[in-house]
């Protein structure tokens, strides 16, 4: 039975073959079946032999070498003969993987910046304890820096955003081993991210029907990542026949991998509107500021544009799926996955990189800010005053007691009177260096 990269093959030789005398050279270059294949052509009289016009565009003459090589001779032959055609009818030769290459490399780096943003802030400004959602985080970043480095010394050092026939049959196996790899590894991140993006959630939306509902999430993006990941590792049988078997001459059996990617692919489209959709149900009840309100639906916005990212990769994946030219076409889906990952982890960190931006620019903090510059001038004489009289209090977390100042002097000259001692109980919170007060659920909102 012609296997499934043979047929592809009849679509792939409908090219050229020049067979004058000045190209003797060229000719020697074509494996013998292929030759045999392209004096066949050259006797139906098609095209004259110093035709080279003829020869390279004539879809009859095209038809008759593609049926003939197709049959004779071997995958890797085929190849060998579609390259040699096209070299010498003058095609350009293909190579856009230095781009992916610089792509990959800028978009990591960005996202571990920003990694290290969230964890240097949370260490050494707000000293609160890491969460779930960090370290997952983090495992993205680790993910991801493999996948930063196959890129470049594995898929496209093999021909990644190449022609497949361009390349050695050498190359192909390394870059098929090499896409292997990336495959589960980017199952891997995107299980990862969606959790980092649920147990944030968690952290700042205490309502127990809105928690019951992200641990129900969390359960089933953690089942659904870690099934696509013992199918991406276990799809062929044996396991290499996943890059071995593009040449025919190896035997073994895999499962649909455009299937796989595909349904992977719209699972977790569905599963980030649904993720997306939690807060944006929680919206109405958060008390805000207005400044808030804009950082957190800047945040949201850009987690859509993750959503977005997502489908342009689905659509990649389409134009993969119905291509046999694989090293051509995993460019686009390279892409965008990385494009996916690495935006993703900002997105996360998006919370914490506001937080150190009010830090360093209170302005951009809203009413946080008066509220900050009271606590510090709170136990002058007017402020406690004004602060005993209206009967204020303050909601925040470590305590400390704060005396009415009394000077010596005042104390030295009551003797038999009756000294009154007035203590104010001061709470203070780390509300400008927590993401959770991003939302707030108590109180009523004061613009």
């Amino acid at each position: 039975m012609i296997s499934l990269f043979r047929k592809c093959i009849l679509l792939w030789l409908a090219t050229v073959f020049v067979v004058t005398a000045a190209q003797q050279t060229a000719l020697s270059e074509l494996p013998d079946c292929a030759q045999i294949c392209l004096l066949k052509a050259l006797g139906t009289n098609t095209c004259a032999p110093t035709d080279q016009a003829c020869i390279c565009t004539n879809e009859v003459f095209q038809n008759n070498v593609t049926l003939c090589v197709s049959s004779r001779c071997t995958i890797p032959e085929a190849l060998v003969t579609r390259n040699v055609s096209l070299t010498n009818c003058g095609a350009p030769v293909r190579h856009r993987g230095e781009h992916y290459v610089t792509l990959s490399n800028a978009m990591v780096c960005i996202a571990a910046a920003f990694v290290v943003i969230r964890f240097a802030f949370k260490a050494t400004v707000s000293r609160l304890d890491f969460g779930y959602d960090d370290f997952c985080v983090l495992a993205t970043l680790i993910a991801a820096i493999p996948s930063a480095i196959i890129t470049v010394f594995g898929t496209v050092k093999n021909g990644l955003g190449q022609d497949l026939w361009a390349l050695t049959p050498t190359e192909i196996t390394q870059m098929l081993q090499y896409f292997y790899i990336m495959a589960w590894l980017y199952f891997l991140q995107l299980t990862l991210l969606k959790l980092t993006l649920l147990f944030f959630y968690i952290r700042v939306f205490p309502s127990k029907e809105v928690q019951r509902l992200l641990w129900g999430t969390v359960i089933f993006t953690v089942l659904w990542g870690l099934a696509f990941i013992i199918v991406a590792v276990f799809q062929c049988r044996p396991i290499h026949y996943f890059w071995t078997k593009w040449d025919g001459m190896h035997e073994g059996t895999c499962l649909e991998i455009n299937a796989i990617t595909a349904s992977n692919a719209a699972i977790s489209i569905a599963l980030d509107f649904w993720i997306l959709g939690i807060p944006l149900w929680q919206l109405w009840g958060l008390k805000l500021h207005w400044k808030k309100k804009v950082g957190v639906a800047l945040m949201f916005c850009v987690g859509t544009f993750v959503t977005v990212v997502s489908i342009l990769r689905l659509q990649a994946l389409v134009h993969f799926a119905a291509s046999s030219n694989v090293s051509w076409e995993f460019y686009d889906v390279s892409v965008w996955s990385t494009i996916e990952i690495c935006v993703g982890i900002m997105c996360a960190c998006l919370p914490t990189l506001r937080l150190l931006l009010v830090k360093l620019f209170p302005i951009l903090g809203g009413s946080s800010v008066r509220s900050r510059q009271q606590y510090y001038n709170y136990g002058s004489g007017n402020e406690l005053k004004n602060v005993s009289q209206k009967h204020k209090s303050y909601n925040m977390n470590t305590s400390a007691a704060i005396s009415s100042p009394r000077t010596e002097s005042f104390d030295d000259k009551i003797e038999d009177g009756i000294r009154v001692k007035t203590s104010y109980m001061v709470k203070h919170s780390h509300s400008d260096t927590d993401e959770a007060s991003l939302v707030s659920h108590e109180g009523p909102q004061r613009q």
